[in-house]
């Protein structure tokens, strides 16, 4: 059986690296596709390195682009590599335009899908990512569930319950997996002179908030605030599209520090070590819950509401005076949440699934 990985972004590239590792380990067939979605140093190759995982066997190099036309540039050369490949099945992670690609181009070749990450609805279809999700779910022919509320979900929407495998969610692995490693590996927490619980880590880029000009100057105005009431550093590694559009919108952040983008290492040593997170990822509100760091989420809504509910993170929206009181408020909370992720053994269970399933 011969597996294909489809990768496109950062975030893809974590969560798939325990999959990769569990293929590795038992010596199976497979090899990655990457699309080429994210395409600076920092936001590709250098994942792969510090994973230590092997090179993709392709690369798209699709790069940036409209919606449609990055998603057609996608769908165009996975079906090329597909045809050539012929493997068993597809695997992807997420909700980018690279797995809804990698979903169709499968599916239209009649090779099965396996959606790692299934479920997740913010039911916000003003989001791309909702729609990319809820499509590659009813393409795909295995949904890995991370908890059993996706699970709950799917099945709401109509999928056979033997589609459907509640595993954990690979980002745990990927934390357990790299944290030691992390700690022991090039400090950034010193190269940026910063104190370890004595500075807030801040992450924006997603479209409907750093496209949009009123939305994005509420963030910063909300952020500035925060540095100004606190007085702790706010540290901002900005992805290269966001800083463009704040050029654009002639956007000042006063009270921000704008760093370059990070490795995974060293953006997971500054989670672990924040005071707080303010986000609008949904990979880093995971991840602040798993490493016990209070989140609050620069959004109206989300897709992870098992961190809502085990009180580990926060909706404050985009109004400044909320994203103040917000972080007041999960400064004043104690971090005794629960995981809600799983334990650390989902890529296991994965690579073990469609072992059984003998496709």
């Amino acid at each position: 059986m011969k597996i294909t990985i489809i990768v496109g972004t950062r975030p893809e590239i974590i969560k798939m690296a325990p999959v990769i590792r569990e293929l590795e380990r038992q010596g199976r067939e497979y090899f990655i596709l990457h699309t080429g979605q994210h395409y600076s140093y920092n936001l590709d190759r250098v994942f792969f390195e510090q994973l230590k995982l092997p090179p993709s066997k392709y690369n798209l190099e699709v790069g940036s682009g409209s919606p449609a036309e990055q998603t057609a540039k996608i769908l165009i050369g996975v079906e090329k590599v597909l045809q050539e490949e012929n493997p068993a099945l597809v695997l992807i992670e997420g909700d980018t335009n690279s797995i809804l690609a990698g979903a169709l181009a499968a599916v239209k070749l009649h090779i099965k899908v396996g959606h790692v990450e299934a479920g997740l609805r913010s039911y916000d279809r003003n989001m791309p990512e909702e729609i990319n999700r809820i499509l590659a779910d009813h393409c795909s022919d295995f949904l890995f569930a991370p908890t059993e509320k996706a699970k709950a979900i799917l099945r709401g929407e109509g999928i056979p319950e033997e589609k459907i495998f509640v595993t954990g969610n690979t980002i745990v692995d990927a934390i357990y997996q790299n944290l030691e490693i992390a700690r022991s590996s090039a400090n950034i927490i010193n190269a940026l002179n910063l104190k370890p619980k004595e500075y807030f880590l801040v992450t924006v880029h997603r479209q409907e908030n750093v496209d949009n000009q009123a939305r994005f100057a509420s963030i910063l105005e909300g952020l500035d605030g925060v540095a100004a009431e606190f007085g702790m550093p706010v540290i901002y590694p900005i992805h290269p599209h966001s800083r463009r559009t704040m050029a654009e919108f002639g956007l000042r952040p006063r009270g921000l520090r704008l760093v370059e983008p990070m490795d995974f290492l060293s953006f997971l040593q500054l989670e672990n070590s924040a005071r707080l997170i303010l986000t609008d990822s949904g990979g880093v509100q995971e991840e602040a819950c798993i490493l016990s760091v209070p989140c609050v989420t620069l959004r109206d809504n989300t897709e992870r509401p098992e961190t809502l509910e085990v009180g580990s993170n926060i909706l404050a929206g985009v109004s400044p005076d909320r994203i103040l009181k917000h972080t007041r408020l999960m400064l004043n909370r104690e971090n005794k949440w629960s995981n809600p992720f799983g334990d650390g053994k989902a890529g296991e269970r994965i690579v073990e699934i469609l072992l059984q399933s003998r496709i």
